[in-house]
């Protein structure tokens, strides 16, 4: 009897657990304890943390509760699971300036600083712009993954526009457009390498990396059916030799697209350190050099890709609309440092 009144205590602690986080190890998984396997999975997340979280018997390999040194298979769901629910459905209204490039009673445009996360999320459950969305709008329509006016969103490090919806029907037709490709978006980049076509397209089905589940890659051939179709426009603004500035225009909107995309062809994005891009990927072995790139990273301390141009048409009116921003700072600092260093090296030739 007492056995079974164990059970149904475990099982009605189970009923309060809340999934945070839910892996599956892919075929080719070698065996690896659980604590190194989610430190590779779990963005922000630290081995002390994870080993905690082992500890209080909040790890669970397919439904059965591990410890730390339990070896990940091919083919094992892990989750993370906790008592309250994920800190990214809690949302506290915020105080936070925005920079409204537009606003009606359907919608507004804004211009997202470099550094704001968008939505809450792991390690990030404050100061985002949604945040400041419910802060400063009441009522404002949920999306298919319940985030409070987001039609579209673009990375942490990524500056530039977005629309957000504040009427459900504006919801669904600002939604449709980005679903059906009608939208526009244009995106500025700087790019290691010289980019050799003055313009093409990048075409490459993009899902998660199968051994770093922080970066997005291209899947082709008979693994292409692993990602989702990507396709992405390109054409050179501005040529510096080691690096090109380009503009992408997306015909989809995968996560990380233009990142993978220009990665994928070998041009990766100045100083985007998720992809490899904060290391002196083209140019010489002279010290000076070095430390040149160095500056440059200094003055730009983030990816090199802002969203600058966005049009969609309006909800309710139909009307086209159109939006530009200027470069930020940070990006227009970067480029003019490699404009001077590209006229110098041909004044030396």
């Amino acid at each position: 009897m007492k056995k079974a009144e164990d059970q149904n205590e475990v099982e009605a602690q189970d009923e309060t657990l809340y999934e945070h986080h839910k892996f599956e190890a892919g075929p080719g998984q070698k065996p690896l304890r659980v604590d190194k396997f989610l430190m590779n999975f779990i963005e922000n997340a630290t081995r002390n943390k994870i080993q905690k979280a082992a500890k209080t018997g909040n790890i669970y390999v397919n439904d059965e509760q591990v410890k730390q040194n339990y070896k990940v298979k091919a083919g094992d769901v892990v989750q993370v699971m906790f008592e309250h629910p994920p800190y990214e459905f809690l949302l506290t209204p915020e105080n936070i300036p925005l920079d409204i490039v537009y606003e009606d009673d359907t919608l507004l445009v804004v211009n997202k600083p470099a550094g704001m996360v968008v939505h809450p999320g792991h390690g990030n459950y404050s100061g985002t712009l949604i945040n400041a969305l419910v802060y400063h709008f009441d009522n404002l329509p949920n999306n298919s993954s319940d985030r409070p006016g987001l039609v579209h969103r673009i990375d942490k490090d990524t500056s530039g526009l977005l629309v957000i919806a504040k009427t459900e029907e504006a919801m669904a037709h600002l939604s449709k457009q980005f679903f059906d490709k009608t939208s526009e978006r244009e995106y500025v980049a700087l790019v290691w390498g010289n980019v050799e076509e003055e313009e093409g397209i990048i075409e490459g089905n993009i899902g998660r990396h199968p051994k770093n589940r922080l970066q997005n890659t291209v899947y082709e051939g008979e693994e292409a059916e692993k990602g989702k179709p990507a396709v992405t426009h390109y054409k050179v603004l501005e040529r510096f030799g080691y690096v090109t500035l380009v503009s992408c225009k997306l015909e989809t909107g995968r996560t990380h697209q233009i990142r993978v995309h220009l990665k994928h062809i070998g041009h990766t994005l100045f100083n985007d350190e998720r992809y490899g891009g904060n290391k002196i990927l083209k140019g010489t072995t002279f010290t000076k050099y070095k430390q040149f790139v160095e500056n440059c990273f200094k003055v730009l301390p983030r990816q090199a890709l802002h969203a600058k141009t966005l049009g969609f048409e309006h909800p309710e009116t139909g009307e086209k609309m159109s939006f530009d921003t200027e470069i930020p700072e940070d990006i227009e600092a970067c480029l003019e440092k490699w404009r001077n260093y590209a006229k110098n090296q041909k004044e030396l030739l």
